[in-house]
Protein backbone atom coordinates (compact mmCIF):
# COMPACT_ATOMS: atom_id res chain seq x y z
CA UNK A 1 0.00 0.00 0.00
CA UNK A 2 1.06 3.41 -1.04
CA UNK A 3 0.31 6.46 1.75
CA UNK A 4 -0.38 9.93 0.48
CA UNK A 5 -1.26 12.81 2.59
CA UNK A 6 -2.89 15.73 1.72
CA UNK A 7 -3.02 18.10 4.09
CA UNK A 8 -4.86 20.75 1.85
CA UNK A 9 -7.21 19.23 -0.42
CA UNK A 10 -9.18 20.72 -2.97
CA UNK A 11 -12.47 20.61 -5.29
CA UNK A 12 -10.48 20.98 -8.55
CA UNK A 13 -13.23 22.16 -11.01
CA UNK A 14 -11.83 22.84 -14.86
CA UNK A 15 -13.36 25.44 -16.80
CA UNK A 16 -13.01 25.34 -20.61
CA UNK A 17 -14.04 28.32 -22.96
CA UNK A 18 -12.90 28.73 -27.03
CA UNK A 19 -10.70 31.80 -25.78
CA UNK A 20 -9.40 33.58 -22.96
CA UNK A 21 -10.01 37.44 -22.77
CA UNK A 22 -9.32 39.50 -20.30
CA UNK A 23 -11.80 41.41 -18.99
CA UNK A 24 -14.46 39.92 -20.70
CA UNK A 25 -17.60 37.34 -20.01
CA UNK A 26 -16.84 33.68 -21.31
CA UNK A 27 -19.38 31.03 -22.25
CA UNK A 28 -17.71 28.36 -20.35
CA UNK A 29 -17.81 25.05 -22.79
CA UNK A 30 -17.27 22.37 -20.77
CA UNK A 31 -16.90 21.38 -16.69
CA UNK A 32 -15.35 18.85 -14.83
CA UNK A 33 -15.01 18.22 -11.43
CA UNK A 34 -12.75 16.36 -9.50
CA UNK A 35 -10.98 15.44 -5.98
CA UNK A 36 -7.97 17.27 -5.72
CA UNK A 37 -5.16 18.26 -4.19
CA UNK A 38 -1.34 17.06 -5.05
CA UNK A 39 -1.67 13.54 -3.02
CA UNK A 40 -5.21 12.88 -4.35
CA UNK A 41 -4.06 13.40 -7.65
CA UNK A 42 -0.77 11.43 -6.97
CA UNK A 43 -3.33 8.98 -5.66
CA UNK A 44 -5.65 8.83 -8.79
CA UNK A 45 -2.72 8.36 -10.35
CA UNK A 46 -1.11 5.19 -8.33
CA UNK A 47 -4.65 3.60 -8.64
CA UNK A 48 -4.83 3.58 -12.49
CA UNK A 49 -1.17 1.77 -12.23
CA UNK A 50 -2.61 -0.91 -9.97
CA UNK A 51 -1.16 0.50 -6.72
CA UNK A 52 -3.37 0.22 -4.08
CA UNK A 53 -3.42 3.82 -2.34
CA UNK A 54 -4.61 4.86 0.94
CA UNK A 55 -5.15 8.90 1.30
CA UNK A 56 -4.94 11.28 4.76
CA UNK A 57 -5.55 14.57 5.20
CA UNK A 58 -8.24 17.15 5.92
CA UNK A 59 -11.59 17.66 4.19
CA UNK A 60 -14.86 19.43 5.64
CA UNK A 61 -18.10 21.45 4.68
CA UNK A 62 -20.32 20.84 1.79
CA UNK A 63 -17.38 21.05 -0.24
CA UNK A 64 -15.15 18.38 1.42
CA UNK A 65 -18.31 16.36 1.02
CA UNK A 66 -18.57 16.51 -2.71
CA UNK A 67 -14.69 15.63 -2.64
CA UNK A 68 -15.76 12.31 -0.56
CA UNK A 69 -18.37 11.25 -2.82
CA UNK A 70 -15.87 11.66 -6.14
CA UNK A 71 -13.29 10.04 -4.14
CA UNK A 72 -15.13 7.06 -3.62
CA UNK A 73 -16.13 6.92 -7.48
CA UNK A 74 -12.73 7.81 -8.28
CA UNK A 75 -11.21 3.71 -9.63
CA UNK A 76 -14.50 3.52 -11.60
CA UNK A 77 -14.22 6.59 -13.52
CA UNK A 78 -10.57 6.60 -13.77
CA UNK A 79 -11.01 3.10 -15.59
CA UNK A 80 -12.45 4.25 -19.07
CA UNK A 81 -9.37 4.07 -21.62
CA UNK A 82 -8.01 7.70 -22.56
CA UNK A 83 -9.41 8.95 -25.88
CA UNK A 84 -5.85 10.14 -27.53
CA UNK A 85 -2.01 10.30 -27.68
CA UNK A 86 0.45 12.68 -28.77
CA UNK A 87 1.79 13.31 -32.26
CA UNK A 88 4.48 11.26 -32.30
CA UNK A 89 8.65 12.63 -34.07
CA UNK A 90 10.78 10.15 -35.17
CA UNK A 91 12.78 9.86 -31.77
CA UNK A 92 14.74 6.83 -31.63
CA UNK A 93 13.11 4.21 -29.40
CA UNK A 94 15.37 4.19 -25.87
CA UNK A 95 15.76 0.61 -23.97
CA UNK A 96 14.11 -0.12 -21.19
CA UNK A 97 13.18 -2.56 -19.13
CA UNK A 98 10.71 -1.53 -17.41
CA UNK A 99 7.22 -2.81 -19.44
CA UNK A 100 4.45 -1.05 -20.33
CA UNK A 101 0.98 -2.18 -18.57
CA UNK A 102 -2.77 -1.67 -18.40
CA UNK A 103 -3.52 -2.64 -15.01
CA UNK A 104 -6.89 -2.64 -13.49
CA UNK A 105 -7.34 0.58 -11.45
CA UNK A 106 -6.91 -0.63 -7.60
CA UNK A 107 -8.92 0.90 -4.49
CA UNK A 108 -8.41 4.20 -2.99
CA UNK A 109 -9.07 3.67 0.69
CA UNK A 110 -10.28 7.35 2.66
CA UNK A 111 -8.72 8.36 5.59
CA UNK A 112 -9.02 11.77 5.56
CA UNK A 113 -9.83 13.35 8.71
CA UNK A 114 -13.09 15.81 8.77
CA UNK A 115 -12.93 19.19 9.76
CA UNK A 116 -14.76 21.95 11.16
CA UNK A 117 -13.84 24.45 8.14
CA UNK A 118 -14.75 23.97 4.48
CA UNK A 119 -12.49 22.41 2.01
CA UNK A 120 -11.41 24.84 -0.82
CA UNK A 121 -11.67 24.96 -4.28
CA UNK A 122 -9.39 25.61 -7.43
CA UNK A 123 -10.75 26.65 -10.67
CA UNK A 124 -8.37 25.61 -13.72
CA UNK A 125 -9.81 28.26 -16.79
CA UNK A 126 -8.59 26.64 -20.45
CA UNK A 127 -8.07 28.56 -23.32
CA UNK A 128 -9.20 25.67 -25.50
CA UNK A 129 -7.60 28.03 -28.15
CA UNK A 130 -4.14 28.20 -27.48
CA UNK A 131 -4.40 25.25 -24.80
CA UNK A 132 -3.02 27.76 -21.70
CA UNK A 133 -4.44 27.15 -18.33
CA UNK A 134 -5.53 30.20 -15.75
CA UNK A 135 -5.12 29.10 -12.04
CA UNK A 136 -7.21 30.49 -9.15
CA UNK A 137 -6.50 28.45 -5.66
CA UNK A 138 -8.64 29.38 -3.08
CA UNK A 139 -6.57 29.18 1.11
CA UNK A 140 -8.49 26.31 2.37
CA UNK A 141 -10.04 25.65 5.75
CA UNK A 142 -8.77 26.86 9.54
CA UNK A 143 -6.92 23.67 11.08
CA UNK A 144 -7.53 23.50 14.76
CA UNK A 145 -4.96 22.20 17.08
CA UNK A 146 -7.28 19.22 17.71
CA UNK A 147 -7.43 18.17 14.55
CA UNK A 148 -4.07 17.89 13.45
CA UNK A 149 -3.47 15.87 16.71
CA UNK A 150 -6.35 13.81 14.76
CA UNK A 151 -4.53 13.61 12.08
CA UNK A 152 -1.05 12.85 13.89
CA UNK A 153 -2.68 10.02 15.00
CA UNK A 154 -4.01 8.69 12.19
CA UNK A 155 -1.38 9.15 10.07
CA UNK A 156 0.86 6.95 12.52
CA UNK A 157 -1.87 4.65 12.04
CA UNK A 158 -1.53 4.50 8.84
CA UNK A 159 2.57 4.61 8.53
CA UNK A 160 1.91 0.60 10.45
CA UNK A 161 0.79 -0.86 6.61
CA UNK A 162 2.58 1.46 4.12
CA UNK A 163 5.35 0.74 1.62
CA UNK A 164 6.26 3.88 0.72
CA UNK A 165 4.66 7.99 1.61
CA UNK A 166 4.20 10.63 0.05
CA UNK A 167 3.81 14.18 1.63
CA UNK A 168 1.91 16.69 -1.04
CA UNK A 169 1.09 20.34 -1.52
CA UNK A 170 0.41 23.06 0.27
CA UNK A 171 -0.16 23.72 4.31
CA UNK A 172 -3.67 24.60 4.98
CA UNK A 173 -4.16 27.72 7.72
CA UNK A 174 -3.58 27.06 10.82
CA UNK A 175 -0.99 24.34 10.78
CA UNK A 176 2.30 25.31 11.70
CA UNK A 177 5.39 25.41 8.81
CA UNK A 178 7.16 22.59 10.09
CA UNK A 179 4.34 20.65 10.09
CA UNK A 180 5.89 18.24 7.05
CA UNK A 181 9.22 17.65 9.02
CA UNK A 182 7.15 16.36 11.56
CA UNK A 183 5.87 13.67 9.19
CA UNK A 184 8.92 12.67 7.76
CA UNK A 185 10.96 12.03 10.99
CA UNK A 186 7.73 9.62 11.94
CA UNK A 187 7.88 7.99 8.47
CA UNK A 188 11.57 7.36 8.87
CA UNK A 189 11.25 6.27 12.44
CA UNK A 190 8.38 3.72 11.09
CA UNK A 191 11.65 2.66 8.49
CA UNK A 192 9.00 3.98 5.49
CA UNK A 193 10.55 5.34 2.65
CA UNK A 194 9.05 9.35 1.99
CA UNK A 195 8.63 11.38 -0.83
CA UNK A 196 8.01 15.37 -0.21
CA UNK A 197 6.66 17.24 -2.73
CA UNK A 198 6.00 20.84 -0.96
CA UNK A 199 7.68 24.32 -1.32
CA UNK A 200 9.09 27.34 0.33
CA UNK A 201 9.36 27.42 3.88
CA UNK A 202 7.68 24.11 4.58
CA UNK A 203 10.07 22.59 1.85
CA UNK A 204 13.20 24.35 3.71
CA UNK A 205 12.23 22.79 7.04
CA UNK A 206 11.11 19.40 5.52
CA UNK A 207 13.94 18.67 3.73
CA UNK A 208 16.23 18.97 7.41
CA UNK A 209 14.68 15.99 8.66
CA UNK A 210 16.39 13.87 5.71
CA UNK A 211 13.38 12.65 3.43
CA UNK A 212 14.09 9.79 1.05
CA UNK A 213 12.88 12.24 -1.86
CA UNK A 214 12.21 15.45 -2.49
CA UNK A 215 10.28 16.76 -6.26
CA UNK A 216 10.48 20.34 -6.62
CA UNK A 217 10.03 22.07 -9.96
CA UNK A 218 12.34 24.71 -11.29
CA UNK A 219 11.04 27.91 -9.30
CA UNK A 220 11.10 25.67 -6.15
CA UNK A 221 14.30 24.59 -6.41
CA UNK A 222 16.06 28.17 -7.14
CA UNK A 223 13.55 29.41 -4.02
CA UNK A 224 14.98 26.54 -1.87
CA UNK A 225 18.53 27.29 -3.08
CA UNK A 226 19.17 30.67 -5.06
CA UNK A 227 20.51 28.88 -8.21
CA UNK A 228 18.69 28.93 -11.09
CA UNK A 229 21.39 26.75 -12.39
CA UNK A 230 19.64 22.96 -12.36
CA UNK A 231 22.55 20.91 -11.51
CA UNK A 232 23.78 23.08 -9.43
CA UNK A 233 20.82 24.20 -7.48
CA UNK A 234 19.90 20.03 -7.44
CA UNK A 235 22.83 19.02 -5.79
CA UNK A 236 22.57 21.80 -3.14
CA UNK A 237 19.04 20.67 -1.98
CA UNK A 238 20.92 17.18 -1.76
CA UNK A 239 23.20 18.77 0.56
CA UNK A 240 20.56 20.24 2.69
CA UNK A 241 19.34 16.95 3.66
CA UNK A 242 17.62 15.08 0.72
CA UNK A 243 18.76 11.65 0.67
CA UNK A 244 17.51 12.01 -3.55
CA UNK A 245 16.77 14.79 -5.51
CA UNK A 246 14.63 15.07 -8.79
CA UNK A 247 13.73 18.66 -10.26
CA UNK A 248 10.91 19.03 -12.29
CA UNK A 249 12.50 20.85 -15.87
CA UNK A 250 9.20 21.44 -17.31
CA UNK A 251 9.23 20.54 -20.82
CA UNK A 252 12.79 19.71 -20.61
CA UNK A 253 11.95 16.76 -18.34
CA UNK A 254 13.48 15.56 -15.18
CA UNK A 255 17.09 15.61 -13.49
CA UNK A 256 17.99 13.26 -10.64
CA UNK A 257 20.55 13.48 -8.64
CA UNK A 258 20.92 10.34 -6.31
CA UNK A 259 23.66 8.41 -4.41
CA UNK A 260 23.59 6.19 -7.10
CA UNK A 261 24.63 9.25 -9.80
CA UNK A 262 23.08 11.61 -11.97
CA UNK A 263 20.73 11.31 -14.37
CA UNK A 264 18.76 13.75 -17.40
CA UNK A 265 15.31 12.04 -18.91
CA UNK A 266 13.71 14.00 -21.63
CA UNK A 267 10.40 13.44 -23.32
CA UNK A 268 10.61 12.52 -27.06
CA UNK A 269 8.92 16.02 -28.34
CA UNK A 270 7.62 18.76 -26.38
CA UNK A 271 3.67 19.30 -26.18
CA UNK A 272 1.26 21.88 -25.67
CA UNK A 273 -1.91 21.33 -23.24
CA UNK A 274 -2.65 21.61 -19.95
CA UNK A 275 -0.27 21.01 -17.16
CA UNK A 276 -1.96 21.05 -13.71
CA UNK A 277 -1.20 17.73 -12.02
CA UNK A 278 2.00 16.54 -14.50
CA UNK A 279 4.12 17.07 -11.26
CA UNK A 280 1.50 15.08 -9.38
CA UNK A 281 2.15 12.84 -11.91
CA UNK A 282 5.73 12.40 -11.93
CA UNK A 283 5.60 11.71 -8.03
CA UNK A 284 3.32 8.71 -8.57
CA UNK A 285 5.52 7.80 -10.93
CA UNK A 286 8.73 7.91 -8.58
CA UNK A 287 7.24 5.78 -5.99
CA UNK A 288 5.46 2.99 -7.66
CA UNK A 289 8.73 2.72 -9.37
CA UNK A 290 10.26 2.36 -5.62
CA UNK A 291 8.05 0.38 -4.40
CA UNK A 292 8.35 -1.91 -7.14
CA UNK A 293 12.57 -2.07 -7.21
CA UNK A 294 12.86 -0.29 -10.65
CA UNK A 295 16.60 1.04 -11.04
CA UNK A 296 16.94 5.01 -11.38
CA UNK A 297 16.68 5.04 -15.13
CA UNK A 298 13.49 3.30 -15.31
CA UNK A 299 11.63 5.74 -12.56
CA UNK A 300 12.66 8.60 -14.40
CA UNK A 301 11.30 6.99 -17.83
CA UNK A 302 8.26 6.90 -16.34
CA UNK A 303 7.82 10.01 -14.40
CA UNK A 304 8.51 11.95 -17.53
CA UNK A 305 5.74 9.82 -19.62
CA UNK A 306 3.22 10.02 -17.06
CA UNK A 307 3.51 13.62 -16.48
CA UNK A 308 3.78 14.44 -20.61
CA UNK A 309 0.70 12.32 -21.13
CA UNK A 310 -1.13 14.45 -18.60
CA UNK A 311 -0.03 17.62 -20.32
CA UNK A 312 -2.11 15.85 -23.15
CA UNK A 313 -5.25 15.11 -21.38
CA UNK A 314 -7.88 17.26 -21.60
CA UNK A 315 -8.74 17.12 -18.27
CA UNK A 316 -6.69 18.67 -15.32
CA UNK A 317 -4.74 16.03 -13.28
CA UNK A 318 -5.84 12.88 -15.56
CA UNK A 319 -2.96 11.36 -17.78
CA UNK A 320 -3.67 10.39 -21.53
CA UNK A 321 -3.27 6.09 -21.04
CA UNK A 322 -2.50 6.02 -24.63
CA UNK A 323 -0.01 8.51 -25.07
CA UNK A 324 1.83 7.11 -22.16
CA UNK A 325 1.96 3.73 -23.37
CA UNK A 326 3.60 5.17 -26.48
CA UNK A 327 5.94 7.56 -24.65
CA UNK A 328 7.24 5.07 -21.97
CA UNK A 329 9.84 3.61 -24.28
CA UNK A 330 10.39 6.91 -25.97
CA UNK A 331 11.57 8.88 -23.76
CA UNK A 332 15.36 9.32 -23.04
CA UNK A 333 17.79 9.71 -20.49
CA UNK A 334 21.14 10.36 -19.82
CA UNK A 335 23.49 9.68 -17.33
CA UNK A 336 25.90 12.40 -16.29
CA UNK A 337 29.11 11.27 -15.69
CA UNK A 338 30.31 13.84 -13.31
CA UNK A 339 29.84 12.22 -9.33
CA UNK A 340 26.56 12.94 -7.41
Amino acid sequence: MILTVTLNTALDLTYGVPELVPHASHRVSDISERPGGKGLNVARVLSALGHETVVTGFAGGSTGAVLRELLADLPSRDAAPAASGPAADSSPVADTSAPVSSPAPAPITDALVTVAGNTRRTIAVVDRTTGDTTQLNEPGPLVSADEWSALLARYEELLTGADAVALCGSLPPGIHVGAYAELVRSARAAGVPVLLDTSGEPLRRGIAARPDLIKPNADELAQLTGSRDPLRATRDARRRGAHAVVASLGPDGMLAVTPDGVWQASPPAKVLGNPTGAGDSAVAGLLSGLVEGLGWPDRLRRAVALSTATVLSPTAGDFDRAAYEELLPRVGVEEHTTAA
